[in-house]
């Protein structure tokens, strides 16, 4: 996964798997089938062992923080990325999906698993009201997407806080529900006659 994942699926040879898992390439061959088998098993392990992982343990906490919780992780993994290498997924979206029909559909269900994840927390949150009801869940759920792999993309060329953050920032200002009246940040309306 590792050699994928910084290299690409294209610029990773079978002698270059063999050489870093240190199996055969007859031996190799002989369990994947080919170096398309291994990247797929690669790939599946990728986004259930981190997306899936990250999606099931913050599924568990308050809508708005699961969001919030994701952001800040995503964040953090690109800044401490030393090789740069991104996110695998985007990454091989970037490289495969536009000419690969298997792959982009691999990539695709990925990626509505990510988009789901949010759908599922800002509707929770809008029910619960700790979200901002301004824009259909949907639709938000669409644009944190659209956020996130902007910022996997930044990451792999300009990896600082600042940037990074400022990507994010905006996008989760909009779940921020705005104050009720008599709450702190607008006065409480004044009774007539006093």
């Amino acid at each position: 996964m590792q050699c994928f994942w910084s290299r690409g699926y294209e610029a990773t040879s079978i002698k270059d798997l063999a050489e870093h898992t240190g199996i055969a390439v007859a031996s190799l061959y002989n369990a994947f089938g080919d170096k398309r088998g291994l990247f797929h098993r690669a790939f599946d392990d990728y986004v259930e062992n981190g997306i899936g992982e990250r999606i099931s343990r913050l599924r568990r906490q308050p809508p708005r923080q699961a969001i919030e919780a994701f952001f800040r992780e995503i964040v953090s993994r690109s800044l401490d990325d030393d090789q740069r290498k991104g996110c695998m997924l985007v990454n091989s979206a970037l490289e495969l999906a536009p000419h690969d029909v298997e792959f982009h559909q691999r990539i695709a269900l990925a990626l509505d698993r990510i988009e789901a994840f949010f759908l599922g927390c800002l509707r929770r949150g809008q029910r619960d009201g700790s979200i901002a009801r301004a824009i259909p869940p949907r639709t938000l759920a669409r644009h944190l997407m659209a956020v996130l792999l902007g910022v996997r993309v930044l990451a792999r060329v300009r990896p600082d806080r600042a940037t990074l953050e400022g990507a994010v920032g905006p996008a989760l200002a909009w779940l921020e529900p705005l104050p009720l009246p008599g709450r702190a940040g607008l006065p409480r309306p004044r009774r007539r006659g006093a």
